[in-house]
């Protein structure tokens, strides 16, 4: 934006925390009435802000280190090297240079760096062996013993000594900023397990008065299409070089999906602005296209979050204007501009969003469902609570669409040849033993925690998606909204490749169950279209935009 804007900085995102905090309090908090839910949903919007960045911070922070480290050991390999004719950073794959939010970035930067001083004249490229890793602890231990030992230290080289110096720098700068991050993702836990007693109890809160913005409408849609711009301008002058290739590191997905890199859209860096320095990048054209195509799928899905929030808002609340101030306090929020080009996070929440929106159609919703759960594994919890909504009618026309969408992307895969199709499955569906071994994890469950603690959070969940099929009985569309947001915020909890940090994936659903009005007239009998009936006539619709209009 600097080309256009004279003088334009990107804000540092601690900045942006404080600017967009008092901007939602001035926008939405309700002054007249202190002591209400909506002033209370606000709040915990905002605690999420501090442990995003305490998480962040120990990645950017580690990354910053470890650049420094393995670039000042690159110099002096190349100074004692002469034959050394060009950098040896530029000899780094392209996953060296790592978005520092992706988790697991820690080892690859371990591993390259110590490679980066220790490789021999055998490995003409520069690229170690993929088997080759450090293990923190293990190197640690290794040092100290040979510290102890003086004949080692005598006999040792002046290549070795980098190298031992290497390892054990990298060690201490990854176990230091390993307890920040803990502490932001625990920070994040406490509070995504609030907003989940919240959504739970949403339920019960039948008189939801009428609590508009304090701002027009012409007011919040100039500011929610100032800050869309600005945020997809941060994803289309994303710097290439700390994009992260998204593998077999994301757990259970689709595979096709997860070639895409992740498009950066904070600072890395103490540079002014968030600017990074130049540094040297040499991406294959393959590597130029995917990034491309991550930028443009980025991009759609943002734009079917904030319009699948106005459309719902407009058609089944009633309310053009509480649509509209929803999808702006969508892009008001610190998460969204830290994960703006996250596809794994905004594909999936436009999907189940689209899925509520065309909730009257159980085809057409049933195939975002299984769109979903076909490329990220997880929704597929939502289906017990999805059937129970449509048991007395649409039931059968939403297995059919959701299982033709998983029949499409099976098919899809099956002219994948990268692996063969039981591995894709096995990973599409997340067929996996869950008592893995940290090392395999990535996340707050990678952090020290015994893995074996998942399972019975993991048993918790799968009772929780049960107990949302049977309650309530009586199932609407704002039981349909608020239950689908609390599987997902749910899931987070057990997620063991970054969870906590999947917040788009219920942050629409749970702003929409924020502003929603009194729903319980729109029950699958009277408002479900099916190829036998119609469904309700546009009475309905307008009983429940008078419902809303009077505060019910």
């Amino acid at each position: 934006m600097s080309e256009i804007l004279l003088y334009y900085r990107r804000p540092d995102p601690t900045t942006w925390v404080y600017l967009s905090s008092f901007l939602t309090i001035g926008l939405y908090f309700v002054f007249r009435r202190f002591w209400s839910i909506r002033n209370l949903d606000l709040v915990l919007l905002i605690l999420l802000a501090p442990g995003l960045l305490i998480v962040h911070e120990g990645y950017r922070r580690q990354f910053d280190d470890s650049e420094t480290i393995v670039q000042h050991a690159a110099d002096q390999h190349l100074q004692e090297d002469s034959n050394g004719d060009t950098d040896p950073l530029e000899k780094l794959p392209f996953e060296a240079f790592t978005d520092p939010s992706a988790d697991g970035f820690e080892r690859l930067l371990l591993n390259r760096g110590t490679t980066l001083v220790s490789q021999s004249t055998d490995s003409p490229d520069g690229i170690p062996p993929d088997d080759f890793e450090i293990d923190t602890a293990t190197s640690g231990s290794d040092q100290a013993a040979s510290s102890t030992s003086g004949d080692q230290a005598a006999s040792s080289t002046p290549g070795d000594q980098a190298e031992a110096t290497v390892d054990e720098t990298l060690a201490e700068s990854a176990a230091r900023y390993r307890s920040i991050r803990r502490f932001g993702f625990i920070y994040l836990f406490v509070v995504e397990a609030l907003l989940l007693i919240r959504l739970m109890l949403d339920p019960l809160m039948v008189r939801r008065p009428l609590l508009d913005p304090n701002l027009t409408s012409g007011g919040l849609t100039f500011i929610g299409i100032s800050m869309f711009v600005f945020m997809m301008a941060n994803v289309v002058k994303s710097d290439s070089r700390i994009q992260v290739t998204q593998g077999p590191a994301l757990g259970p997905g689709y595979a096709l999906m997860n070639m895409l890199p992740a498009i950066p859209t904070r600072p890395v860096s103490d540079a002014p602005g968030g600017v990074s320095p130049a540094q040297p990048t040499n991406l294959s054209p393959a590597q130029q296209s995917l990034a491309r195509v991550a930028k443009t799928l980025a991009i759609a899905a943002q734009l079917a979050i904030v319009t699948g929030i106005v459309l719902f808002g407009n058609r089944h609340f009633g309310n053009l204007k509480a649509g509209v101030g929803c999808a702006t306090l969508y892009l008001l929020l610190p998460y969204t501009a830290q994960m703006t080009g996250r596809v794994d996070h905004a594909i999936p929440a436009a999907l189940l969003l689209w899925a509520l929106l065309c909730y009257r159609r159980p085809l057409i919703a049933g195939g975002f469902i299984g769109l979903a759960a076909g490329l990220v594994y997880y929704p597929l919890f939502l289906l017990p609570l999805w059937f129970s909504f449509y048991w007395q009618r649409g039931a059968k026309s939403f297995l059919l669409g959701f299982l033709a969408t998983l029949a499409i992307l099976v098919f899809a895969l099956s002219l994948d040849q990268s692996a063969s199709l039981s591995e894709h499955l096995q990973r599409m569906f997340g067929l996996f033993n869950p008592n893995k071994d940290a090392s395999e994890l990535r996340g707050f469950w990678s952090l020290g925690l015994e893995p074996i603690w998942r399972l019975p959070v993991i048993v918790a969940f799968v009772i929780l998606c049960v107990f949302f099929a049977i309650w309530p009985v009586q199932k609407n569309l704002g039981t349909l909204l608020s239950g689908s947001a609390a599987v997902m915020v749910a899931a987070q909890f057990w997620h063991g490749y970054g969870g906590g940090l999947y917040i788009a994936w219920f942050l629409p659903m749970l702003l929409l169950t924020i502003f929603r009005p009194n729903l319980q007239d729109r029950v699958a009998t009277k408002m479900v279209i099916t190829k036998r009936g119609k469904g309700s006539s546009r009475a309905s619709d307008s009983t429940g935009t008078t419902s809303f209009a009077s505060g019910t």
